[in-house]
């Protein structure tokens, strides 16, 4: 298995680790913990394709696997700030179904000799949702370091971030979700149509 294979596998091992720190309530510091480990992911997701295609390590596994990593990267992260309050259940429902959907198509394409590939859309999908996750970690990391309550000095500030900041990326990323997904099985569409 070549480098860039193996930063794929550790972004399962990654994110299996971040949704035990999201888990463990009695974990010191958690919210921090699977900050740390969500970045690390990310750091992955760049760095194998980089590598893969820079020292020309791209193989059938790589082309499959990394983009089926990412799903259940994200979806793990999505479905694990829905009970935090961070994610509204709908939202991470249709990023999942997305993901589901798309993750679908690729194996009934592997099932006819075909890989599919990740597409640039797809990629800045990927990235908006790294960002909107991260976003909320940080805000729920900055919430565990400063002790915020409502009467703490900072709190309406915070409070104010978190839903603006957060209404804005979630939209973005939905929209991105959708879209890349809707363009995706119309350019695969003869996958469906002639299964």
């Amino acid at each position: 298995m070549n480098l860039a294979n193996r930063l794929t596998v550790s972004r399962f091992f990654l994110s299996l680790g971040f949704v035990i720190a999201l888990s463990v309530q009695a974990l010191p510091f958690r919210f921090t913990v699977a900050l740390v480990l969500f970045l690390l992911a990310g750091i992955t997701d760049y760095a194998d394709g980089e590598i893969a295609r820079r020292f020309n390590m791209e193989s059938d596994f790589g082309r499959l696997m990394d983009p089926l990593v990412d799903k259940i990267m994200m979806a793990a992260a999505f479905i694990c700030l829905v009970p935090l309050g961070a994610i509204p259940a709908w939202a991470a429902t249709v990023i999942v179904s997305r993901e589901f959907l798309i993750t679908g198509l690729r194996l009934l394409a592997a099932s006819k000799g075909r890989i599919l590939a990740a597409e640039k859309l797809g990629k800045h999908k990927t990235a908006w949702q790294i960002i909107t996750a991260v976003f909320f970690l940080l805000m729920l990391s900055v919430r565990e370091f400063a002790g915020l309550t409502s009467s703490v000095a900072g709190a309406d500030l915070y409070a104010r971030i978190w839903y603006w900041g957060g209404t804005i990326l979630l939209i973005v990323t939905v929209v991105l979700t959708v879209v890349s997904g809707a363009g995706y099985l119309w350019k695969n569409r003869a996958l469906v149509e002639h299964p």
